[in-house]
């Protein structure tokens, strides 16, 4: 059953100021490298129920009158049409809506940095493409030995190479498409060209997993593993932070062994590292506001189910690796997840397809009652456990039909006869098009309808992989989906 265990407000109180305060260590001007989503972190919300996935931004909008974006952008992944995988749109696009939604909260977008630019007709378009719609855009160069040859990189031949992007405000949030952008390495050369105009500016870090307060094994920390599991990331104790302050704090592999590197390179630009432990160049404060822990580690034991079974699918796809299943399956021995006990909708799900010999789905409610749903020629089972589900939180008879054949054939026939679809039965999101014209002259389809929002957070299990619009339904409401990583039929093309 879903608790909430994290103060929001909280959060969002003590982030600013840290941020304020880190500010201040720096004379006025910070560099702020943003990990992770900054606009719907679904994961944070996932394994800290409470947490609002718009946290981050709302953060940023309470320090809008001090904070300017920049985007930073690899200029490889725009060559190579790279692709962000959670959105299916390539990391040039991305920054344009990147661009769109900083300025929708009434951010300021300062600029673009198109890092390790190199010459070449795809980078000069989308250059070009940007300074057209007015946008600032700025060329950083690759440097030879970076990140280790310290003396040369610190010099007017490694960042002195790069033009200087112009700023006004006091925090410069610099975040990117994804990883591999140039983030630090954008901040640490703002720094090097601030430093020689005489500007006081530093540099501090704000990731939000893994959580550096909370114990190693905790398992929120573990969930953020299996999360990054394909990128090989793992989490350990900082030995910089025990060694200088004598207190065991969290951090993952990457910071850890890049620390010293970062450490040269500030003192190489500053003459100084304020810095003793990548701990201490971060300033997240999420763990200050978990306030029900038994909740947090519930949540965050079923994203790592989830993730679990993301990562077989991903294998069926072809997009996987054995590695990464392994991974996951280290760290739920760990914690000793079963996943049939500790995900109840799993079990439900296999045993309704195994009654019925067609794909089935299962979902868990919020008040801990589990809902099913069978594959029949109206409707799939994701489309039919929904309207159960609903029917269950509305408390309308199971029996009863809200969705009348008046308005479902009409529907199929449409797909089959006009549309030439093949599946004549209704996604989840047809049946809810369907529910909804029902809704306008049947009570009991709009009492449905008004249950909508209580479907949120509730933990859902199909028994096949399912097509992307009903994944993308279940999202939408706030469903947590796991699958099985088979498909319902045997064909070599599936979409």
């Amino acid at each position: 059953m879903f608790k909430l265990g994290f103060d929001n407000d909280k959060y969002l109180k003590l982030q600013s100021e840290k941020i304020r305060e880190r500010i201040n260590l720096f004379g006025g001007k910070l560099y702020l490298e943003f990990g992770g989503k900054l606009f719907d972190d679904f994961h944070a919300s996932r394994v800290l129920p409470g947490f609002a996935p718009d946290s981050k931004i709302r953060m940023l909008i309470e320090l809008k009158d001090e904070a300017e974006i920049i985007i930073a952008i690899n200029t490889a992944d725009i060559e190579k049409n790279k692709v962000r995988g959670d959105l299916g749109i390539t990391y040039d696009l991305d920054v344009l809506r990147l661009i769109d939604a900083f300025r929708g909260y009434g951010l300021y977008v300062g600029s673009v940095v198109m890092t390790r630019y190199k010459d070449n007709p795809v980078a000069e378009a989308f250059k070009n493409k940007l300074e057209t719609l007015g946008i600032k855009v700025y060329k950083h160069y690759g440097i030879a030995g970076y990140p280790y040859d310290i003396p040369f990189i610190a010099s007017d031949e490694g960042f002195g190479k790069n033009e200087y992007a112009e700023t006004s405000r006091s925090l410069v949030v610099v975040t990117a498409p994804g990883p591999g952008s140039g983030k630090m390495a954008t901040c640490l050369s703002q720094i090097y060209h601030e430093n020689k105009k005489g500007i006081k500016s530093g540099y501090a870090k704000f990731e939000t997993f893994p959580v550096w307060n909370l114990p190693l094994s905790h398992p929120v920390n573990l969930a953020y593993e299996a999360a990054t599991a394909d990128l090989a990331d793992v989490n350990m104790i900082d030995p910089f932070h025990l060694e200088a302050y004598g207190v065991t704090t969290v951090n993952y592999n990457r910071d850890v062994e890049v620390f010293p590197v970062v450490r040269s390179m500030l003192t190489g630009i500053l003459g100084e590292c304020p810095y003793q432990s990548p701990t201490d160049m971060g300033v997240n404060m999420v763990g200050f506001a978990v306030y029900d822990d038994e909740a947090v580690c519930l949540a965050a034991k079923q994203e790592i189910i989830r993730r679990y079974y993301t990562a077989l699918c991903n294998m069926r796809k072809g997009n996987g690796s054995e590695i990464e299943i392994h991974k996951i399956e280290l760290i739920m021995r760990q914690l000793g997840i079963d996943v049939n006990s500790d995900r109840k909708c799993i079990a439900a799900a296999l045993d309704k397809a195994e009654a019925t010999g067609a794909p089935a789905v299962a979902v868990e409610l919020d008040d801990g009652r589990i809902v099913t749903g069978k594959t029949s020629s109206l409707l799939g089972a994701s489309a039919a456990c929904l309207l159960n589900a609903l029917k269950a939180i509305a408390n309308i008879p199971k029996e009863k039909d809200i969705i009348s054949e008046h308005i479902l054939k009409p529907i199929q026939k449409l797909k089959i006869e006009t549309l030439g679809n093949h599946n004549p039965r209704l996604h989840t999101d047809e049946v809810l098009i369907a529910l909804s014209v029902s809704a306008a002259y049947d009570d009991d389809a709009k009492r449905a309808m008004e249950a909508l929002p209580k479907l949120r957070n509730s933990e859902v299990h199909s028994t096949v992989i399912l097509s992307q619009v009903d994944e993308g339904t279940f999202r939408k409401l706030g469903m947590h989906l796991s699958s099985e990583p088979k498909y319902q039929t045997k064909k070599l093309y599936h979409n």
